[in-house]
């Protein structure tokens, strides 16, 4: 054990307990979960940082909406400010401009809202598995095949929100970033979690979704091959996107990397720019998350800005993953 982690355990075991004691009272008292008049679906998970909850929410919308439904998002805007929404909120805004996204850190007035304002008969809840005053159909919790575990402890010594026997509460566990490790460590972690917890597991891999241009033409990813591109990110696991980027371009340039949800003020872009400019880069490439903010601070004559976009898939599993959200509206009519 690193003496750092060492000395944090005592907050991490009252975290701990704190958070147990929370959950309790939601288990036992039944009146403080409150209802919404249409299904819920709560998109969550138990480390901090990313592990894909974005592109899954969207990628629930997105079947939601091929089933006929009329979903919105529920999000609770995390570290917005008065002139800026909350990086999430820009994203859903971007690649879902057809559903609403009603923002509120209380989950239960912003399901009121997207059902009386917005006339949404399904809710997806983004960041949902910490937030219980809501009730939800389907307790959906995404573990990151990069960091499945968080280390084994609780904030702060270790990445995990909650313990590890929390995963009790969730209905379906969705392995993300499943092709970005080995099938031998796949199979351990789903070994695991089946021994554990015994629910349903679904794969999910992370894949190029393709490239929008400066001039918003949009072209396929392989468009990155033989190029010296830079990668630019500012997330909570940056290591998917530098590995989708090398998978793409072996000649990527040493990535930028900046703390999740970097607002990429003067500095920052100052330091993208110079940084292209030492490794001769061609283009920089960023994420969806990152381009809604950068790009309105970046140069016109500067190297160009290109976005690859990602995506979520669950491949053969998708069928089977619509069972379950046609179960959740049958369950609710």
């Amino acid at each position: 054990m690193s003496l750092t982690r060492w000395l944090l355990t005592p907050l991490s075991g009252l975290y701990a307990a704190v958070v147990c004691a929370r959950n309790t009272y939601y288990d036992r008292v039944a009146a403080a979960v409150h209802r919404a008049p249409v299904p819920v679906i709560s998109v969550g998970n138990i480390t901090v940082g990313g592990t894909g909850k974005t592109p899954f929410v969207i990628l629930v919308v997105q079947r939601l909406r091929v089933l006929g439904r009329r979903p919105a998002v529920l999000t609770r805007g995390y570290k917005a400010t008065a002139d800026t929404p909350a990086d999430e909120v820009l994203e859903f805004q971007e690649s879902l401009p057809d559903t609403p996204v009603v923002v509120d850190p209380d989950r239960v007035a912003g399901a009121a809202a997207a059902c009386a304002v917005h006339d949404a008969d399904f809710l997806v809840l983004d960041d949902g598995f910490q937030h219980r005053r809501l009730a939800r159909d389907l307790d959906v919790v995404l573990i990151d095949a990069l960091n499945p575990w968080g280390g084994n402890w609780v904030l702060p010594a270790g990445r995990l929100r909650e313990p590890l026997r929390s995963l009790r509460r969730a209905d379906v566990f969705v392995l993300t970033r499943a092709n970005q490790v080995s099938p031998t460590v796949v199979a351990g972690i789903a070994a695991e979690l089946r021994s554990q917890f015994g629910k349903p597991l679904f794969q999910a891999d992370v894949e190029a979704a393709g490239l929008l241009m400066p001039d918003g033409c949009r072209v396929g990813s392989g468009e990155l091959a033989g190029r010296c591109v830079l990668p630019v990110c500012g997330l909570g696991n940056p290591s998917t996107f530098v590995k989708l980027v090398k998978t793409l371009t072996p000649d990527a340039a040493a990535p930028v990397v900046l703390p999740d949800h970097a607002r990429y003020e003067s500095k920052q872009v100052f330091r993208v720019l110079d940084a292209a400019r030492r490794a001769d880069a061609e283009w920089v490439v960023t994420t969806r998350k990152d381009w809604v903010k950068l790009h309105h601070e970046w140069p016109d004559s500067a190297v160009p800005l290109v976005r690859l976009d990602m995506a979520l898939t669950l491949g053969r599993g998708a069928a089977e993953f619509d069972v379950y959200l046609q179960r959740v509206l049958e369950k609710r009519t």
